[in-house]
């Protein structure tokens, strides 16, 4: 089975974190999406989610 891997376009790393988001304007409040990052993109990903007021959570991948 293949690792999970980074949701950065392009990238192919495996995923260390996931960042639990969600959009107000289309999700209910307790609705989580989820955006996997390596440990390179992490920071990019979730100042992505967090300038649009989406990011909730950023947990370890398992």
């Amino acid at each position: 089975m293949e690792p999970d891997v980074c949701s950065a376009k392009g990238c192919r790393e495996p995923a260390e974190w996931q960042l639990l988001w969600n959009n107000p304007k289309i999700h209910t409040p307790d609705r989580r999406k989820t955006w996997l990052a390596c440990a390179g993109h992490r920071e990019s990903l979730e100042t992505f989610l967090g300038a649009r007021g989406f990011l909730k959570e950023t947990v370890p991948h398992r």
